[in-house]
């Protein structure tokens, strides 16, 4: 259960990143409802519980107007005032404190330009962000946190603003009528001028062209030639033929005399031992 839950969290979040710009650390404005739940159920630290469900770091926001209204609440929820004065300042314009419901809306305003989540235990309130496109909203169960997915009216805010992407502005589609309108030899004489500009560039570059002509009587535009790159003949380093070097012969050559004409052959006389000699009476 616990994986699903964090499979359905990343998607929201990849949404709200990819459609409305979200960036880390995420900003999450809390609502006094919503601080007196995490001080209730004992959920600390609740940054840490908070870039959980979000899969990134936070950075968690109040107003000056929800710690008023917690502070007028009495002395039962004194640690929940003490806990909101820890939480980091959003920028409230109001000079007289007003309720929290009405001070997180007019910060979060049409489009939720500074992209803040919203924390909230409060139902009316959370339906109220969900008609906003933009406004990711968090809320607590017990001891768990939950992120809500997006609702359908964010959904279809996302698919026409897509759509819208992809068809002409009404001033693109004026500037093509126009261009549509105007007389070939504007065109001509524009497409002429931007020509002899960029003459030189192109010859710098290693490009001909080829001055105009006439052919039957109509101007035919300049064509840009590249120079082609035409074959080398072959490395005449390469065409060489190679030396054939001669082995010596290892075989044992037969001489021819003169007065016969047979071979003979070339003996390896052996040496003979004193003992030898002595045999054979020579010693």
């Amino acid at each position: 259960m616990r994986v699903k839950k964090q499979k359905r969290h990343r998607k929201s979040v990849r949404f709200y990143t990819a459609c409305f710009g979200f960036r880390q650390p995420f900003k999450v404005l809390c609502d006094g409802t919503f601080v007196h739940h995490l001080v209730s159920h004992a959920i600390k630290p609740a940054d840490n519980a908070l870039s959980n469900i979000l899969s990134a770091p936070v950075k968690l926001f109040t107003t000056k107007c929800v710690i008023a209204e917690l502070k007028g609440l009495g002395t039962s929820y004194s640690e929940s005032f003490q806990a909101a004065h820890l939480l980091a300042p959003a920028r409230c314009d109001h000079e007289n404190s007003t309720s929290a419901d009405a001070c997180i809306k007019d910060i979060i305003g049409q489009n939720n330009s500074e992209h803040f989540f919203v924390a909230s235990q409060d139902v009316d309130l959370r339906k109220s962000l969900q008609e906003i496109p933009g406004v990711p909203v968090i809320y607590g169960l017990r001891k768990a946190l939950f992120l809500e997915p997006p609702s359908s009216f964010q959904r279809e805010f996302v698919k026409n603003s897509e759509e819208k992407r992809m068809h002409m502005t009404e001033l693109e589609y004026k500037m093509l009528r126009k261009r549509k309108n105007r007389p070939a030899d504007e065109e001509t004489n524009d497409s002429s001028d931007e020509n002899d500009d960029s003459e030189d560039d192109k010859n710098g570059m290693g490009i001909v062209t080829k001055p105009k002509t006439a052919r039957k009587g109509i101007d035919v535009k300049d064509k840009v030639q590249f120079k082609r790159k035409r074959a080398k003949g072959p490395n005449p380093l390469s065409c060489k033929k190679k030396k054939s070097q001669d082995k010596p012969n290892l075989v044992p050559v037969r001489e021819k005399t003169d007065g016969e004409n047979s071979m003979r052959s070339r003996s390896r006389q052996r040496k003979r031992t004193r003992k030898a000699k002595k045999k054979d009476g020579l010693v």
